[in-house]
C-alpha cells in the first residue's frame, strides 16, 4: 500500500512539534546565555558546542534500546510510534541555541533596561520587546528544522517500521525499494507534491527573512 497523504500528515505532526520545541527551548536557553552572567556560563557553552559536534546517528544504538524498554512501559513511546520518533527527534532541542544567541547579542541591552525601569519582568522583557525584534532569526530557525525533519531519513528508517507510521521520506523510499522499474514515476510526482508546498513557505516567508533584525526597536 502507498498512503502517501498518511505519510504526509505524519510527517507535518512531527515536524511541526519538533519546531515549536526546539525554537521554544533554545530561545529560552539563547535568553539565558546572552542576558545573564552565572557561574558555569562559559562551560555550558562550550560543553553544548561539545555536544552538537556529534551527530545523532552515533547514538542509534542506544536510542534503540532504550526505546525498546521504554515501549514495554509505555507503549505509545515505544519503538514504531509517532510520539516516541518525535521525543528523538527532540533530543537536538538545543540545536539552534548558537544561531539564536547571536542576534540576541546584537539587540541593545539598554532596551531590556528600559523595560525593567518601567516594571517588566524577565519574561514579559523575553516576550514583548525581544522575540517581536527576533522575528527574522525565528523565521529562519524554523524553517532549516523543518526542512531537516522533512528530509530526516535514517534515524525514522530504524525507528519507524509500520506503514501507518512512517514519514514521507521512509515511505517514498520503500515505495520506490520494492519496484524501482515500476514506482519511480510514483516517486517523481510525490517528490514533487512534497516540493511545492516547502517552496510556497519559503516564499511567503521571505518577508520576515529579508526584515533587519532590530527594525522594530526604532518604530516604536
Amino acid at each position: 500500500s502507498r498512503p502517501f497523504f498518511r505519510w504526509a500528515l505524519n510527517t507535518v505532526i512531527v515536524a511541526s512539534v519538533v519546531v515549536v520545541v526546539q525554537l521554544m527551548f533554545s530561545c529560552f536557553a539563547a535568553y539565558a546565555f546572552s542576558r545573564f552572567r552565572f557561574r558555569g556560563r562559559r562551560a555550558g557553552l562550550l560543553s553544548l558546542l561539545l555536544i552538537l559536534m556529534f551527530p545523532q546517528i552515533l547514538v542509534t544504538v542506544a536510542l534503540f534500546q532504550m526505546f525498546s524498554i521504554v515501549g514495554e512501559v509505555l507503549p505509545a513511546f515505544g519503538l514504531d510510534t509517532l510520539p516516541g520518533y518525535i521525543l528523538i527527534m527532540l533530543g537536538g532541542s538545543l540545536g539552534q541555541v548558537y544561531l539564536i544567541k547571536g542576534f540576541f547579542d546584537t539587540v541593545p541591552i539598554e532596551l531590556d533596561e528600559a523595560a525593567k525601569i518601567d516594571g517588566a519582568s524577565h519574561m514579559q522583557v523575553f516576550v514583548r520587546i525581544l522575540l517581536p525584534l527576533l522575528q527574522s532569526i525565528l523565521v529562519i530557525s524554523g524553517l532549516l528544522v523543518f526542512v531537516g525533519v522533512i528530509g530526516e531519513f535514517l534515524l525514522a528508517s530504524i525507528f519507524l517500521r509500520s506503514t501507518d507510521v512512517k514519514t514521507i521520506a521512509v515511505g517514498m523510499q520503500g515505495v520506490l525499494a520494492a519496484d524501482q522499474s515500476n514506482n519511480l514515476g510514483w516517486f517523481a510526482a510525490g517528490s514533487v507534491v512534497i516540493a511545492v508546498p516547502i517552496i510556497l513557505l519559503f516564499q511567503y516567508l521571505q518577508r520576515y527573512i529579508v526584515g533587519g533584525i532590530t527594525s522594530g526597536a526604532v518604530k516604536g
